[in-house]
């Protein structure tokens, strides 16, 4: 069943606003999404500048692009767990580890997209 709310429109732009506030809350108290945002806008021009096709451009784009999404998820994922209780449970240290890895095989895929677009 599904939970009453807003419809159409309505829904629509509560929904932007509420992932708009995400994007700010994000960027002020996470320093590793800051620093994949500068990451993925140095990427972008250099993506332009040193991929060969539309196509190579935008896996490039792509693959830096993944790495501040997983973030958004693991950020996601240790504001959970930190809202739950603030001490240490195995658990709870595990779905940490897992977020930070997901981050690191998706810094890891882009390093390979670059790294084979451009060798």
């Amino acid at each position: 069943m599904a939970k009453p709310g807003k419809k159409g429109l309505s829904r629509i732009l509560s929904a932007m606003k509420y992932s708009y506030q995400g994007l700010v809350a994000q960027w002020r108290y996470e320093a590793a999404f800051r620093q994949e945002v500068l990451l993925l806008l140095v990427a972008i021009p250099l993506a332009f500048l040193l991929g060969e096709s539309r196509v190579e451009q935008v896996l490039m784009i792509f693959s830096v692009a993944l790495v501040v999404i997983v973030e958004t998820f693991n950020s996601s994922v240790e504001a959970v767990v930190d809202r739950i209780s603030d001490e240490h449970h195995e658990l709870s240290g595990r779905a940490k580890d897992l977020g930070s890895a997901a981050v690191m095989l998706s810094l890891l895929l882009a390093v390979f997209v670059w790294g084979m677009l451009l060798y």
